[in-house]
């Protein structure tokens, strides 16, 4: 891997920046029995302790900067739907290094200057839309900064200003296609490519998007807590996710046991950055299921490569003793002519054991002998995927809720 000195003296600054003005971690560090000082190279960051999103809780609001408060210049935070949310805090050097990231992203998909970048994601205390807007802006792109929502308007400012490139979360792309198909307005777009991320999609879904839209559809990764989108992006090949190796280190761990895995290997991906001051992460664990890939891709770039993420490991599902993914059940839904990608998953707790009900429209309204047939086909081939029996149901076709932003799949019912 190139720059590997550089790469070893960020680490070695960031772990001692830590060290010195983050009381909490500092402590971790001495009950792991860690020196900063010997710290100086990148294969000393297994010694290192973890983080994870509960520590970003437990110091609530600024309890892990690394600088002087006076320094934060911005800061963000997650939605806070299952607590407190996580704030997250930037100097103005996070602030230039983000946009320098997003547009390493972003050249990687293949954006140019001249493209038309419309931003469909929330602007205010989500990092999502001001990440790509800095980062489309420092490539000389033309940003539409239309933000979440309003999907007639959406559509109207794609077609009146040929928009050429969007990002939004893949649910949304699905939600956006069905509209512009319904208008009929699809040869009347210029779009190319779609930039897609804020939640876990699977190669099934994909291909909707691309042939409902006629676009190249890309992976985003990034977290909040590490700096917003721009930790690894898809080139046009898409064989995996490209990480900013100059502004952070990847693991790939075992989620039990956290042991380090040897690349190619699946596990937790951890993330250490290299280039954030305000507020560093060493070794976070993401709870993201994926594995490094090795070996040059046919884009040139020789560093490895994220596999596009599986799924969280507090996404599984047990049911009836068995481990299921809805990454899974999405892929499984994909493979059936007929179906749609409008689903969610009802889980039922009856007698201390969880049941799935797998919901799903049609791509077209049945009769009732044909939607028989399709949910008879569609239960062998769950059961035939799961490896488990699970109930199916059909839709009426705009039934299921749209999403503008991540989709809830995973709805739990009343069991007893």
């Amino acid at each position: 891997m190139e720059n590997r000195a550089a790469r070893s003296k960020a680490l070695q600054k960031t772990v001692r920046a830590m060290w010195d003005n983050t009381p909490f971690y500092r402590a971790r560090m001495e009950d792991w029995g860690v020196d900063p000082a010997k710290i100086s190279d990148v294969d000393d960051l297994r010694r290192l302790p973890f983080m994870t999103k509960n520590d970003l809780r437990d110091n609530y609001p600024l309890g892990l900067l690394a600088c002087d408060r006076e320094e934060v210049v911005r800061v963000h935070a997650s939605s806070g739907t299952t607590g407190k949310p996580t704030v997250v805090a930037y100097a103005a050097e996070d602030i230039a290094a983000w946009s320098e990231c997003m547009a390493n992203c972003l050249s990687c998909a293949g954006v140019v200057s001249t493209d038309v970048f419309q931003v469909i994601l929330g602007y205010g205390l989500f990092t999502g839309a001001l990440g790509f807007h800095y980062g489309a802006e420092q490539l000389g792109a033309m940003v539409v900064p239309t933000g979440g929502g309003f999907t007639g308007r959406q559509i109207m400012l794609m077609e009146d200003l040929g928009t050429t490139v969007f990002t939004s979360t893949p649910s949304y792309a699905l939600y956006l296609a069905e509209e512009i198909d319904r208008r009929g307005i699809r040869e009347k777009l210029q779009l190319r490519t779609a930039i897609l991320g804020g939640e876990s999609w699977t190669g099934e879904m994909r291909d909707h998007i691309e042939e409902a839209l006629g676009v190249i559809a890309l992976d985003s990764y990034g977290l909040s807590e590490v700096i917003g989108p721009g930790v690894a992006m898809e080139c046009p090949h898409r064989n995996g996710l490209h990480p900013n190796w100059d502004h952070f280190l990847f693991e790939v761990v075992d989620p039990e046991t956290g042991r380090v895995l040897p690349q190619g290997e699946e596990g937790e991906l951890v993330i250490t950055s290299l280039s954030k001051r305000a507020m560093p992460v060493v070794r976070y664990r993401t709870r993201d299921l994926t594995r490094l890939i090795g070996g040059p891709c046919s884009c040139g770039r020789t560093d490895p490569r994220i596999a596009r993420v599986k799924g969280r490991c507090d996404d599984m599902l047990i049911i009836r003793g068995v481990n299921v993914f809805p990454s899974q059940v999405e892929t499984a839904l994909g493979q059936v002519e007929g179906l749609s990608m409008h689903y969610r998953l009802d889980v039922d707790e009856r007698m201390g054991l969880k049941e799935l009900e797998v919901v799903c429209e049609p791509e077209e309204p049945l009769s009732d002998e044909a939607c028989d047939r399709l949910r008879s086909k569609v239960s062998r081939h769950l059961h035939e995927c799961l490896g488990i029996r699970v109930g199916f149901s059909v839709a009426e076709i705009g039934t299921i809720e749209r999403s503008e932003g991540k989709a809830v799949r995973v709805r739990a019912c009343g069991g007893k």
